[in-house]
């Protein structure tokens, strides 16, 4: 059967991507950011998963604002970066997996969470940044993804809670499909961050790190931070470290913490990532 072998956490801040993408990864700037992640790189590399559902959110891209879903699942066979508005980055397309999609999805509303099903969709940077950081520059990624997205651009975003319950019934879905498939969940966004009004600009580190901390450590605590709490401790874009606790939820009560980095600034906000097995 398929099995979930790991958990990855991480920011997906658009501007890596742009970095990446023009050929600045070795400045000053940005170097100290790409290199947080070469251990994780060689640790891919290890692990050779066959399939990745990652977990992300589009910024008005392709589902815009009339219509937001408050969790949703890519079954399509492949997605196209998308333009976000200066052209789309020029990434591998990513390859679907709808077998394990539908099935995912099929489990999940048995389990009584309300999927919506995108059959076709391109995907942002909130997919493809984090792609790039974890397996560089390549010619076709060497996974294929389930897209899930988590609404967290438009007011009432889900709980913390519900999230790591989704995590929990993912992981129940992955062990009951029937190939045997080496499946990573990673949650991304974050860490940290506000992009508008009078604390545009908010990094709260010790926020930040103690998050890191208690994702391995004490998870429980994080599934009581409410949605007032991350906008006082962490801006109103924190609140996308609720994907993260769907990762989490998926990897069971005890893990071991491979990698972990953070690093202050990249672009506006702070850049968080850990890797995670579950014990």
């Amino acid at each position: 059967m398929a099995r979930i072998t790991a958990g990855v956490a991480t920011s997906h801040v658009p501007a890596i991507g742009a970095a990446i993408d023009l050929g600045k990864t070795a400045e000053p700037y940005w170097a100290p950011v790409l290199a947080g992640y070469a251990a994780s790189r060689a640790w891919e590399r290890a692990a050779k998963p066959d399939v990745v559902v990652l977990v992300f959110n589009d910024h008005a891209t392709s589902l815009m604002l009339e219509v937001v879903p408050t969790f949703a699942i890519g079954c399509a066979d492949r997605y196209k970066p998308a333009d976000e508005g200066w052209g789309a980055r020029p990434v591998p397309v990513v390859e679907g997996h709808p077998e394990l999609a539908a099935h995912i999805a099929e489990s999940l509303i048995i389990d009584e969470f309300d999927m919506t099903i995108l059959n076709d969709m391109d995907v942002d940077h909130g997919l493809t940044v984090p792609l790039s950081l974890l397996f560089g520059e390549v010619d076709a990624w060497p996974v294929r993804v389930v897209p899930l997205m988590v609404n967290v651009t438009q007011y009432p975003p889900p709980s913390g809670d519900r999230c790591w319950r989704l995590g929990e019934a993912l992981a129940r879905a992955v062990a009951s499909f029937p190939e045997d498939l080496n499946v990573q969940v990673w949650g991304t966004g974050g860490m940290s961050h506000q992009l508008q009004g009078p604390r545009a600009g908010l990094i709260n580190s010790a926020f930040d790190r103690d998050f890191l901390d208690k994702l391995t450590a004490d998870p429980e605590a994080l599934r009581r931070i409410t949605r007032l709490d991350y906008l006082r401790e962490a801006g109103s874009e924190g609140i996308e470290l609720i994907m993260w606790l769907i990762m989490r939820g998926a990897l069971g009560r005890d893990v071991i913490e491979r990698h972990r980095f953070y690093h202050v600034p990249a672009s506006n906000t702070a850049v968080g990532h850990l890797v995670l097995e579950p014990a």
